[in-house]
C-alpha cells in the first residue's frame, strides 16, 4: 500500500500521482498492466540488490566505524558488517562518472536535519546503498542515492531524497519529497 501522503489515481487506474513525488507511483492494486510490470520490476530490483551486495573488490571496510557524519566519501565500494549512521552532515564527492556502492549488513539511519550532499559533479544515480536492515531517515533530513533495501525504508516528516527508494517490503513517506535520480 502507498501511505503517508496524498494520492491522485489517474483516469484508467494504472498509476497514482502525488504533489510530493516527481513521477508516477505504482501499486499492486492498480489496474492491468501494472501488476505484471511490478512483478518484473521487483525481480529486477532483487537482481540489482544481489549484484550490488555481492561485489567483492572492497575499497573501504567498516569506514568510520559505521558513522559517516562529518566525512567526505570518495568513489568506491564500502562494506559494513554492522549498522551505518549519519548523525551530522556528510558529503559524497567525485565526478559525474564515478560510482559508490555501500554494502550495509545492518540498518541505515540519519538523524533529523542531517544532509547528505554531493560535490565535484557526483550524481545520485551513481550512488547505491544496499541495506539488509531497515532504513530510517530523520525529520528534515536530505539524502542522495538509490536505496536497495531488503526490508523497509521510513522517511520521517519533511525528509527528502534525490534518488530512488526500492525495498522488498515497505516504504513509508511522511510528507517526504522524492526526486528521481535518473533526471540527475
Amino acid at each position: 500500500a502507498l501511505t503517508g501522503f496524498a494520492l491522485k489515481l489517474n483516469s484508467d487506474n494504472v498509476y497514482t500521482e502525488s504533489d510530493q513525488v516527481v513521477g508516477k507511483l505504482y501499486a499492486a492494486d492498480n489496474a492491468s498492466p501494472t501488476p505484471v510490470k511490478m512483478t518484473a520490476a521487483i525481480g529486477d530490483m532483487e537482481i540489482a540488490y544481489s549484484d550490488a551486495a555481492g561485489r567483492l573488490d572492497v575499497d573501504f571496510t567498516e569506514y568510520g566505524s559505521g558513522e559517516l557524519g562529518g566525512k567526505t566519501l570518495v568513489p568506491g565500494l564500502y562494506k559494513f558488517a554492522t549498522d551505518v549512521a549519519i548523525f551530522t552532515d556528510c558529503t559524497i564527492s567525485g565526478s559525474a562518472t564515478d560510482t559508490w556502492i555501500f554494502q550495509i549488513a545492518g540498518k541505515l539511519s540519519t538523524a533529523a536535519n542531517v544532509r547528505v550532499t554531493l560535490a565535484g559533479g557526483a550524481l545520485a544515480k551513481n550512488i547505491v546503498w544496499v541495506v539488509a536492515g531497515a532504513s530510517t531517515f530523520g525529520a528534515g533530513s536530505h539524502f542522495e542515492g538509490i536505496i536497495l533495501g531488503a526490508t523497509s525504508a521510513d522517511f520521517v516528516t519533511g525528509s527528502s531524497i534525490n534518488g530512488r527508494v526500492l525495498v522488498q517490503t515497505a516504504v513509508t513517506l511522511q510528507s517526504t519529497t522524492v526526486n528521481s535520480a535518473v533526471a540527475n
